[in-house]
């Protein structure tokens, strides 16, 4: 009997992987042959598998809603007591990946086709609200006719949607955007980068960015990439500049669409300086785009004796005439073919006759070079500001007399982020990273506060914030009890609880315990009821949760905010009282510490 799943016929296997198999299927009722992506249903209590359903469900509910000639299309989802499966157009072909994998190569000429295909889906997609988040060679089908259709949107964020959030890093790590990499929120741009990427490998034949993830992190956000003509004589300094602005680190720096991303593309291919103004791609991206380069070629029967008259000097673009060059022209010929046509004119020309050995002197041992000398403490200083103080999702400091790294960074691409950033320090071994790594979602509202934090305190020292006793670890019931220690300059208080849930409670100053002016270096308690004011106590949702706290010379809020707010309403205007402390001079420290809770 064949195998029926619902209505389905399942035919044969076409992939298995660790969470599911891709079947080729028929739809006897329109008569149609079709995939069948199938995974198996998670167990309730397997959160990781549950995320992997709800990715799977995410692909169906994204490329379900779109119907365009680039892109796989989705017609139908459903679930067995055992499985879940969704049900897709049939590709008779190959991914661009498995083309690459066997060392094929395009001409540019048909990689543009591709790309303009790529960007018409991507243009279409976009349009409808959804980003795809992981564009790459594995999620490009061809078709027999090679036709471009995307793929695999499993990872897809949709406007709207709640299931994906800053702070979560999903993707393929060589094609990753730097936002991607800092669990920023991603959009459109992300994908034009992606593909930026992949216009890179199909040029080149290599990728951009290799290695392990922390090596392709730490130069995705801090490095750039040979450009394509250095590695491949049919890229023009045009396509480098296509290629160079789909892949800048900010996205406002990029393609505004996708639709832009393509014609820059064939503007550039056809070199056509209209992409100059268009696409902000300035007159010398293009170099000489459109002069002709013909390879040298081994001529088919021997050279005549007889030379050709000398050319005419010609004045070339960035260096002297070919007349100037002589002899080193003809070596290049020689080297490159073994002979060849001439440069000028299209006669052939003999080959030079061998040079009598020469004795050659040796070559002069060039002196060691002197070692660097080292740092200063200003220099080292400087050197650790530039390299950590502006890291994403991370609050940190740094003693330079022991090299010791304390403070915060969020897991992840941050933590991967920042060991990257040490690495690259002096004396990478020798410096003791005592960071705490933080799960949750707290990189905005790290971002929000370490504008106003010294990676080395000044003068004015720094706020200093623990949970009372030196604890790190409350449990159901647990009093939060916080002890604080104002920095050398008298101000106030504004302290924080950020829950793993979003939400977030103001600790101090409330209704009853007013703000008030706290001198230089004065300590205050918050949450023991034997000091008075409001006390809290540790509840469900467990895990791990946050508590900032901030001192300025001058009041934050003019009034006092809800008690009980979302993390989403507060740090906007966090953000905005801290700007406008800042720009009238105030002093300002800031601190943070994490707080994990348990149910027992």
């Amino acid at each position: 009997m064949t195998e029926m799943l619902g209505k389905y016929e399942l035919r044969q296997v076409l992939g298995k992987g660790a969470m599911g198999t891709v079947y080729e299927g028929y739809d006897p009722i329109i008569d149609r042959r079709v995939a069948i992506k199938t995974v198996k249903l998670p167990d309730a209590e397997d959160v990781e598998a549950q995320e992997e359903l709800a990715r799977f469900k995410r692909e169906a509910q994204a490329a379900g809603r779109l119907s365009h000639p680039n892109i796989v299309g989705v017609f139908d989802y459903g679930e067995t007591p055992e499985i879940a499966y969704i049900v897709m157009e049939f590709v008779d072909g190959t991914t661009l990946k498995h083309v690459l994998d066997k060392g094929e190569r395009f001409g540019v000429p048909e990689i543009v086709r591709l790309m303009e295909g790529l960007m018409a889906g991507l243009q279409y997609s976009h349009g409808r609200g959804v980003v795809h988040r992981d564009i790459k060679p594995a999620n490009i089908m061809l078709t027999q006719a090679g036709e471009v259709k995307i793929a695999d949107f499993g990872i897809a964020r949709i406007e709207s949607s709640s299931m994906t959030q800053a702070g979560t890093m999903l993707g393929t790590p060589s094609y990753m955007s730097p936002e991607q990499f800092m669990g920023q929120t991603v959009d459109a741009r992300t994908d034009l980068y992606s593909s930026g990427v992949m216009l890179y490998q199909l040029l080149t034949g290599e990728k951009p960015f290799e290695g392990g993830l922390t090596a392709i992190m730490h130069k995705v956000l801090h490095t750039e990439p040979p450009p394509p003509s250095a590695l491949s004589v049919s890229v023009t300094p045009a396509l480098d500049a296509v290629v160079r602005k789909a892949m800048a680190k900010r996205p406002e720096d990029r393609f505004a669409a996708a639709s832009d991303f393509a014609l820059a593309l064939r503007e550039a291919a056809e070199a056509k300086t209209a992409a100059v103004e268009s696409f902000g791609l300035g007159a010398e991206d293009f170099g000489d785009a459109e002069a002709t380069m013909v390879a040298p070629r081994r001529p088919s029967a021997p050279a005549a004796a007889t030379p050709p008259p000398a050319p005419a000097p010609v004045r070339t673009k960035n260096g002297p005439s070919p007349a100037v060059l002589g002899g080193a022209a003809v070596l290049v010929l020689a080297v490159l073919g073994g002979g060849g046509y001439a440069l000028f004119g299209g006669h052939k020309q003999a080959a030079p006759p061998p040079a009598p050995a020469v004795a050659q002197a040796p070559a002069p041992v060039a002196p060691k070079p002197a070692p660097a000398p080292a740092l200063t403490p200003a220099q080292l200083q400087a050197r650790y500001s530039a390299t950590l103080g502006a890291l994403p999702c991370t609050l940190l400091s740094a003693n330079l007399p022991t090299q010791t790294l304390t403070g915060l960074a969020g897991a992840g691409a941050p933590q991967a982020a920042l060991s990257g950033a040490i690495q690259s320090l002096p004396d990478p071994g020798g410096i003791v990273n005592q960071i705490d790594t933080v799960d949750g979602p707290y990189c905005t509202a790290l971002d929000t506060i370490r504008p106003y934090h010294a990676l080395f305190p000044g003068s004015d020292g720094a706020l200093s914030l623990a949970l009372a006793g030196g604890k790190t670890q409350l449990y159901n019931n647990d009093l939060i009890t916080i002890d604080e220690t104002m920095p050398n300059f008298s101000g106030y208080l504004e302290t924080d609880y950020f829950s793993s849930d979003g939400s977030v409670l103001h600790l101090y100053p409330t209704s009853s315990d007013a703000a008030r002016q706290f001198a230089a270096g004065a300590a205050k308690g918050l949450g023991d009821p034997a000091h008075g004011g409001a006390s809290w106590q540790v509840s469900a949702p467990f895990g791990t949760d946050m508590i900032i706290s901030i001192a300025s010379s001058v009041p934050l809020f003019a009034k006092l905010r809800p008690q009980d707010e979302t993390a989403s309403d507060y740090l906007p205007a966090l953000r905005q009282a801290l700007q406008n402390a800042a720009a009238g001079g105030a002093k300002i420290s800031v601190a943070a510490i994490p707080v994990v809770t348990l149910a027992k």
